[in-house]
Order: C-alpha cells, then structure tokens, then sequence
C-alpha cells in the first residue's frame, strides 16, 4: 500500500479546544472548521491543500490502496472518515508507535522528534499555531505561516515513521489499526436516552441525599469547611493522614482511608451525612455519563476512544476524557452501549490471566494444574484459611481467598493485605496476627512464587551488566535496562540503578523505585497483555465479527444474530488456545451474547 502522512490544520479558540472538550464534539460542533491539511504521498513533496479544496484533493485519491500515517491518528482520521467521508485501507500512528517504543516518554511530536533527532536542529516542531488561535479566516500572511508549519509537521511524522517502523513488530502495528478503527470507524450504538434518564437520576438523588444530610453542597464539597462541621459541630475527632505531595499531615477523608471508614462506622447515626458526602464527591458516574453523551457521532454510533500502551507494560487506557477501562459491572455506563440493529454483541472474558500467568512463569505446578483442572483456586485457598471447605456460596470467605490470591502474589505484606481487605467492597477486618498467618501461608504454599521474586530482583542487577545481554529467562530477554519480550516490544527502565540497597528506573524526570516483586508483577502484566492483545487479533480476523472493545481482560466484537452460539464457541475457543511461546499454560474464558455490553 502506498503511505499518505497527513496532518490536518483546523480551528481553535479559548474554548473550542481539545483540551475542553472530546474529539467528536469538536468535530461536529457549529464553529469547526479546517483551515487545511498538509499531505505527503509515499516520498513525495509536502504540500498544504487549504481547507475549501480539501474535498476536492480528496476524492482523487484511492483510498483502497492508501495507509495512512499521522501523528495522533485518531484525531486527523477522525475527520478524514466522519467529516470527509473517506476510508484509507489501514492506519499508522507515529505517537502511538512512541509509546509503545518508548513507554516511559512523552509521545508529543516535539518530543519525539528531539528524542530521535537530538543533534539535528532542523528537526524542530514550531510554534507557528499560536498566531492563529481565535482566527476563523486565515489572513494570507497567517496561512502561508500556519502551512509552512503544517508542512514541517508533515516531513517530521514522515522522519519519525521511517525511523520507528524498522523492527517494529507487525502485529502490534495491526493493533494499532484496530484501535484507531475502534475510535474512527465505529460500530457500537450509543443509548442516549437512557443514559440521559440515568444522570437526571443521579441529579435527583445527590440533590436528596444533600437535603437530607442538613448541610450545604459546598460545606460537603470543602475538606476544610467539612473537616470544621465535623469539629466543631459534631464534636468528632478528625481522621489525619500524611499529604504525598507536602508532606504534611490532612484529612483522610477519602472514602479508601482506614481512618475515615473507621469513623463512619463508629457513627452510624450519620449515615446521611457520610452518604451525602460521598454523593457530592463521588460525581464520576454522572459526568462521565454526561461526556459519553456529548461524545456520541451525529449517526448515534459511539466512537471508544483506547490509548495504546497507556502504561509501559503495553496495557490499553483511557483517551479523550472518557475512560472506558473503568465502567462498573451493573452499570448503565455499560447497558447504554449496545449493537446496531439485526447484530449482536459478543462479550469474552479472559479467566484469572493474571494470576495464571503469575503461576506458569513461577514453574508453581500445583497452582497451574488447579487452574487446568478448572478448580476454583480461590475458594481452595480460603478453605486453607480457615480450615474448612469454602465453596462460591461462602462469598465473603471466598472474597478474603480470592483477594489473596490475586494480591500476595507481587510481595504484598500483611498490613497492606489488611487494609485491602479492610478498604475493598466487601470490607472485612481481620486483626494483624490472622493478615500475617494469611500471608504466611501463602508464602509456604507457593514457594515458587517468592522464588521468582529473587529471580526477578537479579533480572535487575543483569539489565545492568552488559555481560547478562541476551540471557533468556522464560520467555524473557535480558537487554540493556529493558526486558524483550516474546512478542519483540520491551519492557524498559531508563536509567536503571542500585544505590542504598534499592533500584530506581526514570519515569521521565521522575525517578521510581521498584524491587523483585514489582517487576515481577510488571513482566505478568506485560506477557497477560500480549495473550490478550493476540486474542483481539485473532478474533477480528473472523469473517464473522469486529472486535469493537477491549477492556482489561475482555473481548467484545460486534457480529451477525444469526448462528450466535457458533460464533460465541469460535472466540472462546480462540482464547482459550495459549499461544506458543506459552503453549503449556491452561487458558479459560467465559461469555455471552447479547444485544447491550450488559455482562
């Protein structure tokens, strides 16, 4: 295919801007308008179209045989198939691309450029754009600045491309076409009206709550006026924590702090008071409510907005102020979300990923074995606890064991385990002695696991000896600061040192500590990351359905009603086929159809 890079130059004020508002309502709103677009076929001239020919220049070109290269894809791409109509046969982003070489870093064009470029001055973003802020007609002067700078964008996404694509991997630049298709040509339909009859509820209810609880919604709203009220009035001893940013001691009031559930508890006969709190503090399912709304495409589909490699173990996040990695299970965030009509929608879940993965990389048989037998390896765990069979009936039980499972495998001690279990939903307190039996026994009865602790803690000390280089340890590679990974992208940890007795990687200009257990949990996450990632791939490659999702360990594509069972038993069979570089690991996967993302 013949590559276009592309780079659209469009209009923009104090309050039309994308640090306002979400890609598609500042698309489609009123006032939206392309001032032009700088393109560059194959190696070709740069050159700027201005905007009323932008059309034209457009329909020439023969979109079935065009990739399409930009930096930050979803956003040019977005008005290339929702404003213009047209569809290039695959997409490139270079920033995506940044991250996923360099996670840790800033995937801004200025950035990147300076990263790859440093000694080249000529490789320089310029700041040209400023000039025309609040400009809806380009004077000729600003146009021929504002194109001179589109243009130098252009040749540096081009720069950028032909530097980072050698090596890349193809299948993660095929999951990079699939998440810009996600967001640029989508497919999900968007329930509006029952989201609007959600937040007008929400609305009415935090108006009760507040009118019940006696109290402004400012006096709620303020840590100083409510931590006064409580004083002053109420007579109640302030629960206090240390500020991370200052250091100084606050309010915990924080609906996660010990000291705060402490005295909620302690004071049940304000109940309306600690709910009328929460209610004003805890406005995310409104507003977010709110912004799937305003950012649903005039057609009633819902563009999901992913961010590749939002964290540097490869992980998805959230994007364009809508955070579709954290919709509660039983919300109607998630029921809103449905399939066009005569299509279904198909909704895969990857079983315990994690904590199979932890358990096959640690060599730990009789967990992998538990796991392949389809044993309920957490209510096992909580029979150990406490000393009787636990089954799915004993729910709390079970919750203290599957909170075990899932936490004490990345070196969690016995006070975090006890304040997890104390701040998680169900809340259950146990004393200090039962935390550190509980983390003891854990310990005692997967030695592998604290094993592989002290093996990731010396893959640290050999990112750091140039002799360790290309030493294999499972699927891993040691490289300099940086693990490979199977699948050819890595793990990295700039600037890796030991000093007084602790490792420190930078994270940007911010230096971070971590230890055998917490690379530990980032080389899980990472090699579950990739199972997953593959699933998608390999389940978009059906001729019967679209992936139009993913969400942690969740699959969800959009298909035929017809033959929905079939289909259904073809993506669980594909997740639960382990790929080869882990082919003995015992995969599972549940799911169901149906017309909204309701699971």
């Amino acid at each position: 295919m013949k590559k276009l890079y592309l780079d659209f130059e469009t209009y923009y004020d104090t309050n039309l801007s994308l640090s306002k508002i979400t890609t598609v309502e500042y698309v489609h709103h009123p006032q939206f308008k392309v001032w032009g677009v700088g393109v560059k076929l194959e190696d070709g001239d740069t050159q700027w179209v201005p905007g009323d020919e932008c059309e034209d220049f457009f329909t020439q070109i023969d979109w079935s045989s065009v990739a399409l290269v930009c930096h930050n894809t979803l956003f040019d791409a977005y008005i290339l198939t929702q404003y213009y109509g047209h569809q290039p046969a695959f997409y490139y982003d270079t920033a995506a691309m940044a991250r996923g070489i360099h996670p840790n870093e800033s995937a801004r064009l200025m950035h990147v450029a300076e990263r790859l470029f440093p000694n080249d001055k000529s490789m320089r973003k310029g700041d040209e754009l400023v000039q025309a802020k609040g400009i809806v007609d380009l004077p000729p002067d600003v146009e021929e600045s504002i194109a001179g700078y589109c243009i130098q964008d252009v040749d540096l996404t081009y720069a950028i491309f032909n530097k980072q694509i050698i090596n890349y991997p193809q299948e993660e630049l095929d999951l990079i076409d699939l998440t810009v298709r996600m967001f640029v040509e989508p497919k999900l339909v968007l329930d509006t009206e029952m989201l609007k009859d959600h937040r007008e509820k929400i609305i009415d209810q935090t108006q009760t709550l507040i009118k019940n609880s006696g109290l402004t919604r400012e006096v709620l709203a303020s840590q100083k006026k409510f931590s006064e009220y409580l004083e002053n009035d109420l007579q109640l001893v302030i629960p206090k924590k240390k500020s991370p940013a200052t250091g100084k001691m606050i309010p915990a009031f924080s609906k996660s702090d010990s000291g705060y559930i402490q005295m909620c508890r302690a004071h049940p006969e304000y109940n309306h008071i600690w709910d009328a709190r929460e209610a004003v503090k805890s406005r995310i399912e409104e507003t977010r409510a709110e912004r799937m709304i305003n950012a649903t495409n005039p057609d009633g589909t819902f563009s999901v907005p992913l961010r590749y490699y939002a964290a540097h173990t490869g992980r998805f996040g959230g994007l364009d102020k809508i955070n579709l990695q954290n919709l509660p299970r039983g919300s109607q965030l998630r029921t809103a979300l449905m399939a066009p009509p005569h299509k279904t929608l198909y909704i895969a879940d990857l079983s315990n990923i994690e904590a199979r993965m932890l358990a096959w990389l640690a060599k730990e048989a009789d967990l992998v074995d538990a796991f392949a037998a389809g044993r309920d390896v957490y209510s096992e765990f909580a029979s150990d606890i406490y000393g009787r069979t636990i089954t799915k009936k004993d729910k709390l039980e079970r919750y203290v064991g599957k909170t075990a499972i899932l936490g004490l495998g990345y070196g969690m001690g016995p006070d975090k385990f006890k304040l997890t279990l104390k701040s998680g939903s169900p809340s259950v307190e146990i004393t200090d002695s039962t935390a550190l039996a509980i983390v003891s026994q854990y310990r005692a009865k997967y030695p592998n696991i604290t094993r592989l602790w002290h093996g990731c803690k010396q893959l640290l000390f050999a990112m750091m000896n140039r002799e360790s280089l290309n030493v294999k340890y499972g699927p891993l590679t040691v490289q300099d600061k940086a693990l490979r990974l199977p699948n050819g992208m890595h793990l990295k940890y700039p600037q890796l040192r030991y000093t007084s007795g602790e490792f420190f990687y930078f994270a940007g200009k911010t230096p971070t500590r971590t230890h055998g257990p917490r690379l530990t949990e980032n080389v899980v996450q990472a090699l579950a990351r990739i199972v997953i990632t593959e699933q998608m791939l390999e389940i978009h490659r059906l001729k019967e359905v679209d992936v139009v999702l993913q969400v942690h360990d969740e699959i969800v594509s959009i298909g035929s009603s017809v033959d929905q069972e079939l289909t259904l038993q073809k993506i669980l069979s594909i997740m639960k086929t382990p790929p080869q570089w882990c082919s003995d690991i015992p995969l599972d996967a549940e799911g169901n159809f149906s017309d909204r993302y309701d699971k």
